[in-house]
């Protein structure tokens, strides 16, 4: 009579003998790839929810620039639209948003995230991989914009160097939004939580220097827009572009770019920790 077979134990798998932390970053990084492949066909199969994600920040600015264009006075002078652009550009990095948030919630309700702990792949992958895909679905996003801005008379003044260098911050902002989405994502109890939090994004991006200069706020609401990180990135990208509205006389408009560094760096700090927390709490 064959013995019974015995259940094998739920427990980690056993070390590999070869798992240096080397090979270990390397595997990381080639599971993390494959979840962005993953997204990235989800996307190519569904192209009319992204296209109209690269499109709607084109009729914001249409909207704005044209219908209100004329009746708002840019402070120090200079034309509106030009004012509006670099704004717009750190608004698109804020749209989105949501959909990272509800795209990993509703990966943790169906059980998705279950079967990718099940396999022997790299436990952050799964969200490594989904900010991957959506920092290279920004990197579109904003190209588009950009090209949608230059069609409407739009133009930077600096350097070739300097245009970059506001590029980096825009996506460096875009990186550290990300993982707060992908934490609420994971934080939230379903896509009903997600649908709730998704009425904050436009607030956060009218309460700042976006579309109007801080300075024709009222004080204490001009105070709140000023340290909004929305406003330093916009502030840091006009100054960088030399584009009007920037250099106001408060500190934080007087170190637009340092804050737009600083913020971004502070909000990764919080939110990829935490991210990672949530993350291995699902897996209790």
């Amino acid at each position: 009579m064959n013995a019974a077979v015995q259940p094998r134990s739920a427990g980690p798998l056993p070390a590999r003998s070869d798992d240096s932390p080397p090979l270990r970053f390397a595997r990381a990084l080639a599971d993390s790839w494959t979840i962005t492949l993953r997204d990235l066909t989800h996307w190519a199969r569904r192209p009319g929810t992204v296209v109209v994600g690269w499109v709607f920040p084109v009729m914001i600015v249409l909207i704005f620039g044209g219908l209100f264009g004329g009746a708002i006075e840019v402070p120090g002078g200079g034309d509106y639209f030009e004012f509006l652009m670099p704004g717009m550009f750190t608004m698109t990095m804020l749209f989105g948003l949501e959909t990272t948030m509800m795209a990993v919630t509703t990966d943790a309700a169906r059980g998705v995230t279950d079967r990718f702990r099940s396999l022997p792949m790299s436990s952050s992958a799964v969200v490594l991989g989904r900010c991957a895909a959506d920092m290279l679905n920004s990197v579109v996003g904003l190209a588009v914009m950009t090209a949608a801005g230059l069609l409407l008379g739009w133009s930077w003044h600096g350097g070739a160097g300097a245009a970059l260098a506001a590029v980096g911050l825009l996506l460096l902002l875009r990186f550290a939004l990300l993982w707060v989405g992908i934490f609420v994502g994971l934080a939230a109890g379903g896509p009903e939580t997600v649908s709730a939090v998704q009425i904050l994004v436009w607030p956060v991006g009218f309460l700042s220097g976006i579309f109007v200069d801080a300075d024709t706020m009222p004080a204490w609401l001009g105070a709140i827009a000023e340290w909004n990180p929305l406003t330093a990135t916009a502030s840091a990208t006009r100054e960088l572009f030399a584009n009007p509205g920037m250099g106001a006389d408060s500190w934080v408009e007087q170190n637009a770019v340092l804050m737009a560094i600083v913020w971004p760096v502070l909000i990764t700090a919080v939110f990829l920790p935490l991210s990672a927390r949530t993350f291995r709490k699902l897996k209790a």
